[in-house]
């Protein structure tokens, strides 16, 4: 197999680490720097924010600014910009998950848990961004407040991915340092994956949920997206109310690679197979151990779907039943409404089968995997354009499909999951490769990507 296709991405992104210790040396000022972010915001692609909160987030500034004037910062990260994925609570502000119908609901009373944990660490909230509606997609398209154009490639526009498209976009383009969006089947790492950046995905006890709008309450999941790791690290240790605490990278000769044969290679385009590849080789000449095989739990998890469908249709129908069959229906995303409305072919049986099978895939893959670290690209293709899936919903639905599957497989499993760019293609659309370990084995996770994080790093040096 020949070389990857290239190899550096060009980022715009800028590290929250780095940001904040130039606020701690001085050099710069939380005022000045929320005021750029918005002058930055306001310049940019107006499909990326669905609303900003100018006056909250000046207010939080001056604040920190006093704070650290008298050595008083509530964080390492007082004063660092923040946004937040549009079904966050905010106080005071109506929660709409990328949909116009939910804006006649009632404002939250109070932030979210996460909002709330970041503001007692000081970081300033610059404003909600946009998503697939009711996070129900992977390509990040969205009819009523526009589809962010991935800021990378040139020619026709390409997709963000989704569903947390704004996230992806105004980290890709270095209009916030930190995004916070939801996973139920991809949500975070496709638009990290798209966009070249870092994304964090818990596993389904790693964040504090309360105050988040669900799609599905079995599968959601949280996490950051940031230009590099360490940022990704340091703020799930806020949103979890924790002191920032980096650890230490996992020594790479000790660590054990697992890479499935079967399902997550199919139709993938050959940039992103010989890219994965060129980073296993890299890994191993680290002195990482590498295994291969087929992942029974893939097959098996294919095998459910086909016969009783997908868990995520009956709980995002119970979620949104009321709205999907209200005369207000004709106003969602008619691709969103028949994905929602295509779950009640579903049995109260196949949702008890799909249940029941999960847990049982869950331990026996928790078995087979142990310490084990899982490895394959975190799509299957880069970002497509966009135009076409606009016109055509049968691609749409082909592409959003492809999109999603092998990060979807981590969510059923409970998986804890770390995206990372890896290269670009031969249009400039980012690369990224997906590392996986077992519910629960969050700080091994971490720890451990830190190590393939600079191995990647170091590769694109060389390189270049």
């Amino acid at each position: 197999m020949s070389e990857r296709v290239v190899s550096k991405i060009t980022k715009e992104s800028v590290s929250a680490l780095d940001m904040a210790a130039r606020l701690d040396e001085g050099s710069l000022c939380p005022v000045a720097l929320v005021e750029e972010t918005f002058a930055n915001i306001r310049s940019s692609d107006p499909a990326i924010f669905t609303e900003l909160f100018e006056a909250r987030a000046l207010k939080e500034a001056h604040a920190s600014r006093q704070r650290r004037r008298d050595g008083k910062p509530l964080s390492p990260w007082d004063g660092i910009p923040i946004a937040w994925k549009d079904l966050f609570d905010i106080k005071d502000r109506v929660t709409t998950a990328g949909s116009v119908i939910l804006k006649s609901n009632v404002p939250a009373p109070c932030d979210a848990n996460m909002v709330a944990n970041a503001s007692q660490a000081g970081l300033v909230s610059i404003g909600c961004l946009n998503m697939t509606e009711f996070a129900y997609s992977g390509l990040g398209l969205n009819p009523h407040f526009g589809t962010p154009k991935n800021p990378h490639g040139s020619g026709p526009a390409r997709i963000p991915g989704g569903s947390s498209s704004g996230c992806g976009v105004a980290v890709a383009r270095g209009l916030v340092p930190l995004a916070i969006g939801s996973d139920t089947g991809g949500s975070i790492r496709i638009p990290a994956g798209l966009n070249g950046i870092v994304g964090y995905k818990g596993s389904s006890v790693a964040f504090p949920n309360g105050g988040t709008l669900p799609l599905s309450p079995t599968l959601d999941t949280f996490g950051p997206l940031a230009a590099d790791l360490k940022s990704c690290i340091g703020a799930a240790q806020i949103l979890n109310g924790r002191a920032i605490a980096i650890p230490k990278p996992s020594p790479i000769d000790q660590l054990k690679f697992f890479i499935p044969s079967n399902v997550v290679f199919e139709n993938a385009q050959e940039a992103v197979i010989q890219n994965f590849e060129a980073s296993v080789r890299a890994l191993e000449q680290a002195g990482a151990t590498i295994t291969r095989g087929v992942c029974d739990e893939f097959d098996d998890i294919g095998a459910l779907a086909r016969k009783h469908g997908y868990l995520v249709g009956p709980e995002a129908l119970d979620v949104h039943w009321d709205l999907v069959h209200s005369a207000q229906a004709k106003q969602i995303d008619p691709r969103i409404l028949d994905r929602i409305l295509d779950a009640g072919e579903m049995s109260a049986r196949d949702l008890l089968v799909i249940q029941r099978k999960r847990a049982r895939l869950i331990e026996k893959n928790r078995q087979a995997l142990d310490k084990q670290i899982v490895l394959f690209p975190t799509t299957p293709i880069t970002a497509p354009k966009l135009k076409p899936l606009e016109e055509d919903d049968d691609l749409y639905l082909q592409t959003n499909k492809l999109m999603l599957r092998n990060t979807a497989l981590g969510n059923f499993l409970d998986w804890c999951g770390v995206a990372l760019p890896n290269g670009i293609d031969e249009n400039q659309m980012p690369t990224s490769i997906l590392l996986s370990m077992t519910s629960g084995r969050d700080s091994d996770l971490l720890a451990a990507a830190l190590s393939v994080e600079s191995v990647l790093l170091k590769a694109d040096d060389r390189s270049t």
